[in-house]
This record gives structure tokens, sequence and C-alpha cells, in this order.
């Protein structure tokens, strides 16, 4: 029953994704920016590292991360998709399709190569079972290669799941029209709240100073809708995180606490 109900809930989150970047699939401004990928990837690697690269993303959707890859410089992006977004990532790739190579697969499924990095950017915590998908990742890169993951904190966000899960037992359940009634209606209280944050030791205050205030409306509805959105999605502690990489036979696995409410997780493969 167990394993039922695992598959059911798969099956949703990427139809959920699907949707949601089928619906939304414009990226501008500091969102899409390579400064905002400088600010995912601290302190572990930098943009300019990934210059003449060779580089796979796992879970693409509409393109946001392949694109701030490719204005870094990487040489080649292999972006894995599974859901009907793939669509909007070869649309919003369709000016660089020399470099980027769109696949529609789960990351398991993703081709071994041999990847100097392989990311996955707000991916992994919306997988049921992460821990073949990082195997593959490890199977993938060329001895020495780096993974780089950015993956939701439990640690610095338990005020804010105290109010969240419970809401997103709801809100999952919604029609997309209705969740973005929800979160549009919701931008207004982010924005009072993270103006605050600029005055007060607020919870989630270097978030809201860094990356909700640099957002502009849609964006900041954007960030609502995905958190409500997905049938799946896990705050991971410090020791879960490190495991994702350790267990998979990562070496020089390290973590930083990004904003004080997610991980970037970085680990090599072995062998160089």
């Amino acid at each position: 029953m167990k394993a039922r109900i695992d598959e059911t809930v798969i099956r949703r989150t990427i139809e959920d994704f699907g949707d949601q970047w089928t619906r939304y699939p414009g990226n501008d401004g500091y969102y899409a920016s390579v400064t905002m990928l400088a600010d995912i990837l601290a302190p572990f690697t930098a943009p300019e590292d990934l210059n003449g690269a060779q580089v796979a993303e796992i879970g693409s959707g509409s393109g946001r991360i392949v694109n701030m890859l490719l204005d870094a410089g990487a040489a080649h992006v292999v972006a894995l998709e599974p859901s009907a977004a793939i669509k909007a990532l070869r649309r919003n790739t369709a000016d660089r399709a020399a470099r980027v190579t769109c696949v529609q697969a789960t990351g398991e499924q993703l081709p071994l190569g041999n990847f100097d990095a392989v990311l996955s950017i707000g991916v992994l915590h919306h997988i049921v079972e992460p821990a073949p998908v990082v195997r593959r990742a490890h199977d993938a890169l060329k001895p020495g290669g780096r993974f780089i993951v950015w993956i939701y904190g439990r640690e610095g966000n338990r005020l804010y799941l105290a109010v969240a899960e419970p809401l997103r037992h709801i809100t999952r359940r919604l029609p997309d029209f209705l969740l973005a009634g929800l979160a549009h209606a919701l931008v207004p209280l982010l924005s009072f709240y993270a103006l605050l944050c600029r005055l007060l030791p607020l919870p989630m205050r270097d978030y809201m100073r860094n990356v909700i205030c640099r957002y502009g409306w849609r964006h900041r509805f954007l960030t609502i809708f995905d958190q409500l959105n997905p049938a799946y999605a896990k705050y991971c502690t410090e020791e879960e995180a490190r495991r994702l990489l350790t267990d998979a036979g990562f070496v020089n696995v390290r973590l930083h606490n990004r904003h004080g409410y997610s991980w970037v997780i970085a680990g090599e493969r072995p062998g160089a």
C-alpha cells in the first residue's frame, strides 16, 4: 500500500510542477540572474568556476537555472525535466540550442557521461526517494566532478513550518486558479513581513532582506505559489542533508546554511 501511495505522490508532484512551469514559464530580473546563481552556489562554488564546463541539471523546470549556467559560461548543459514543462524548457533555451540538450526524464535516468558538475537546485526535497537520483549523479560525474545541491532546511524554519505545513494540506489540493488567487492575496503580507525584516531581527530575516526584497511582485507570487503547490516537499535537517551525499559515495562533502533557512551541499566524486 505504501508503495502505491508513494507512486501517486511522485506522479502528482511531477504533474504539479509541469502545470506550474507551463502556466508561469517566464524568467527574468534578479530571479534569473548570474548574481542569483552566485548566491545559490556560495560559498563552495562561484559561477566563473563553471566557465567552459560540461554540466547537467536535474529538474530544470522552465529553464531558469539552465540559462543562468549558460550565462556563466558553461560549455554545454544537459537539462533533465520529467514533466510537461519540458516544452517551456525547450522554448526558453531555443536561442542556445547548440549548447543545451533537453531530456524528458527523471533524475535516476540522467545520461551517464563525464560531467564536470551536476546540479540539483530546489528539486531533491520534492523527490520521495532521492537516494537513486544522488547515486546516478555520482556515476555521471567524472572523477573529481562536483555535485551541488540546494534544498529546504528544517533548521531555521520551525516557525514558518508551523504555519505552512498545515496550510499545504489544503493548498496542494486546490486547482491552480484558486491557488493563484490565494498566492496573489498573500504577496502583500510577504512584502510587509520582508519590510519589517529590514528593521527588526525577525525569523528568516536574512532570506527576506537578501532574496525576497530583491524580487518584484511576480517573483514573490511565484515563491508563494511554489511553496504551496507541490504534492510532496521535505525540509531536511543538517544530518539528513549531509547523508544525501555521503551515503552515495561522495567525498569532501560540505554544507552551508544559506540565509539561515536552507542547505547548500557540495561533494565530489572520488578518484581525481
